[in-house]
């Protein structure tokens, strides 16, 4: 099952008279300056300002993660609660799902991961988000029929033992930026640096200047030479487990399995006792 859709694509399965797939809005943006008292992004008013006709909002920080915690700044949810927010969104289980968001992706992927983990059979992310799509907006708020997908326990889950252990035995990504990674800067968590073993990433370079990810071969050849090849297991982390989800389905497109760690570095970080590395070299 591909997971990505193009907007052409998606043009036409939403023509008149086609079954038209669940849609899912889920606009977001990690903002760091909100710390510095910037207004923090409102995704729900960029979708009431226009969206993809018949999309339903998913708030990433209320339906797609728990609160922050030990485990991590978005933690998983509660399935039960998960579940009934993709049922209220019209979300079942014999029907494709199309999730989309402000063009970044990382939101995008993080509700992809989440239905696929749990068992939905058909999600794909529009690639190059809202920006990519060239219709006509909606103002409307749809009111779905309520969708029958129940969610099953997550698969393809790393906890922080799991992740530790893969950076020996497989490969292990970080998915942020080059300077986090190595511990120049760190912005939102306690202490900057990487999981021991792990390789610099950074998701941003799976894509186009537009925002779309790069073709299958281009990406097989990133990944390879990042050390992944033929059978190795792969896992991916980052700072919260968001825009690892995003480097999770860049590997999908790619053709290859791999593991998400959620906790990410945010809850590595978080205990003193974990081991830090810093700098380029993976040791």
């Amino acid at each position: 099952m591909r997971a990505i859709i193009t907007a052409t694509e998606l043009a036409h399965e939403l023509r008149p008279g086609a079954t038209p797939p669940v849609l899912l809005d889920v606009r977001w943006q990690l903002s760091v300056a909100k710390a510095a008292g910037a207004p923090a992004f409102d995704g729900r008013a960029e979708y009431a300002a226009g969206h993809l006709p018949g999309a339903v909002f998913v708030d990433l920080d209320r339906e797609l993660a728990a609160a922050a915690g030990a485990h991590g700044r978005h933690p998983l949810p509660d399935l039960a609660e998960f579940g009934a927010a993709m049922r209220r969104a019209g979300v079942s289980a014999d029907r494709p799902v199309v999730v989309y968001d402000g063009g970044q992706g990382w939101a995008a992927a993080r509700a992809w991961w989440m239905l696929r983990a749990t068992g939905h059979p058909d999600v794909r992310v529009l690639d190059g988000g809202l920006p990519s799509w060239q219709g006509d907006l909606s103002t409307e708020t749809p009111a779905p029929a309520g969708g029958d997908f129940v969610p099953a326990p997550v698969a393809g889950l790393l906890d922080a033992d799991g992740a530790a252990a893969l950076a020996r035995t497989g490969v292990l990504l970080d998915a942020r930026a080059g300077e986090r990674y190595r511990g120049e800067v760190e912005p939102i968590d306690r202490v900057g640096g990487h999981i021991p073993g792990a390789v610099s990433a950074p998701t941003t370079e799976n894509v186009g200047p537009d925002g779309r990810f790069l073709p299958a071969a281009e990406l097989r050849d990133r990944f390879k030479a990042l050390g992944v090849s033929g059978d190795t297991q792969v896992g991916v982390y980052c700072g919260s487990g968001v825009s690892a989800a995003h480097e999770v389905l860049a590997l999908a497109v790619a053709g290859v399995p791999a593991e998400l760690y959620v906790g990410s570095w945010s809850e590595w970080s978080s205990d003193p006792s974990r081991p830090v590395a810093v700098g380029a070299d993976p040791q």
